[in-house]
């Protein structure tokens, strides 16, 4: 087993971000219930990655929540952000075909709590995983 990582380091997440309809939607609650899902499809990360991976999985759910949510309101490039994050996962060793199932969590999460109408994060977020399936 290799060495846990440390705790997630750089810049701060957003912790809440604002919908195309203005709205403000608290990220972290939905990053943790994502984490949460995650950790039960993969439940051999525990061992691999001990509880600091779970801290990584919110913390990079908090960014990609706020860079979808951002895209859906025409401002910067999810796709970008994506494949910034999922080299850098590579590079460490990850799978990235996990990241691309937590897209899909993470769509399925926004799904029941972001929108009544219509969800563009959604189709965001969706987008995100048969891309990184397509790397």
């Amino acid at each position: 087993m290799s060495r846990p990582p440390g705790s997630p380091s750089g810049g701060a997440p957003p912790d809440s971000a604002t919908l195309p309809d203005g709205s403000i939607v608290e990220l972290v609650p939905l990053a943790r219930e994502i984490g949460r899902r995650h950790r039960l499809e993969f439940p051999d990360e525990a061992d691999r990655y001990g509880d600091r991976g779970l801290e990584w999985c919110v913390y990079d759910n908090q960014w990609l929540l706020s860079w979808a949510i951002m895209a859906a309101a025409g401002w910067g490039d999810f796709s970008d952000q994506l494949a910034w994050l999922a080299g850098i996962l590579e590079s460490r060793g990850y799978p990235v075909d996990r990241l691309a199932r937590d897209l899909e969590i993470a769509a399925d999460v926004t799904t029941h709590a972001l929108l009544s109408g219509p969800d563009p994060v959604r189709g965001i977020l969706l987008s995100g995983a048969e891309a990184v399936r397509a790397r």
